[in-house]
């Protein structure tokens, strides 16, 4: 059985899925994204993450291209033709086809829409365990982060970076010395005093849909929750740390540039998080989070 994706209106064998050559996403990367888990059947987080595609849209312009119930529809249906129950759902939705302008196009150009499913085995991601390992980089990523765009070169080299020194992944640090994000994900530390710090929501950071998740856990496990900068230094020192992404979830940080954090393992507030978090998406823990730009 081919697997199958959506381009616009059509399901199609993924090998000849293709988009026309003037599409604005592939010669401008004048696109944005989502990506959203399914874990044994259930959608991570699907209000937030649709929530934020809308909101993506808006800020550049660009009309959703179905509607929100159809979005829906459609990511179902591209799982149940592959038949997968955990997977990785990506969603790009870019201004359409036009000659090749840095002016946008007319704007009824009816949008592209895109949607792939990706086999995730959740279950058994090993760092989410283990732990990975990261360094520091500067961020050099243009200043409207708050927007999902396709736009990824900067967090791809930031990423290749780490790969190239052995490592996992790259925590990315501003002009002033402060980490905004990992090159995927948000950043968090948790101090000597037990408080969860991750940086505050503005146009520096994408504010994730499964840190919101988060901070819906924190009140209702009577964890301290502070939204502000923090240095490597302050990294260094933590006594846990953890990235909070779509897929890859909860996964903690067991070394910053060389300097181990903690005991070097996954610590008990990471654990319990990622646990309440598996409970959450698993409908366990109250309605689904929606989610805001709150800049």
């Amino acid at each position: 059985m081919p697997r199958i994706s959506y381009v616009n209106g059509h399901y199609v064998p993924h090998n000849h899925a293709t988009i026309q050559i003037e599409d604005r996403g592939f010669l401008m990367a004048d696109a944005v994204y989502e990506v959203i888990g399914c874990i044994h059947g259930h959608m991570a987080d699907e209000t937030g993450h649709l929530d934020r595609l809308e909101r993506s849209l808006s800020e550049l312009q660009i009309a959703m291209p179905v509607e929100r119930e159809t979005l829906r529809f459609l990511m179902r249906e591209v799982m149940r033709r592959n038949r997968q129950k955990n997977a990785a759902i990506y969603i790009q939705v870019t201004r359409g086809v036009a000659k090749r302008d840095f002016k946008f196009p007319s704007p009824d150009t009816p949008p592209t829409l895109v949607l792939i499913s990706y086999d995730f085995d959740f279950d058994g991601n090993a760092a989410v365990k283990n732990g990975m390992k990261v360094k520091t980089v500067p961020d050099i990523r243009w200043q409207r982060r708050d927007i999902k765009t396709v736009l990824l070169l900067p967090q791809s080299m930031a990423k290749q970076s780490a790969v190239n020194d052995g490592l996992d992944d790259s925590w990315m640090v501003d002009p002033e010395g402060f980490i905004t994000e990992c090159s995927a994900s948000n950043a968090w530390i948790v101090t000597k005093d037990k408080k969860l710090v991750t940086r505050g929501v503005t146009s520096e950071i994408l504010r994730g849909i499964t840190r919101t998740a988060i901070e819906k856990l924190c009140k209702e496990m009577n964890l301290v929750l502070e939204e502000r900068s923090f240095t490597p230094q302050e990294a260094y020192d933590a006594v846990e740390a953890f990235t909070s992404s779509a897929t890859a979830l909860i996964t903690p940080v067991i070394e910053i540039d060389g300097h181990k954090i903690g005991d070097g393992k996954r610590g008990d507030i990471c654990k319990n998080l990622y646990e309440e978090y598996r409970a959450y998406v698993e409908g366990l823990r109250g309605k689904q989070v929606s989610w805001e730009a709150g800049l």
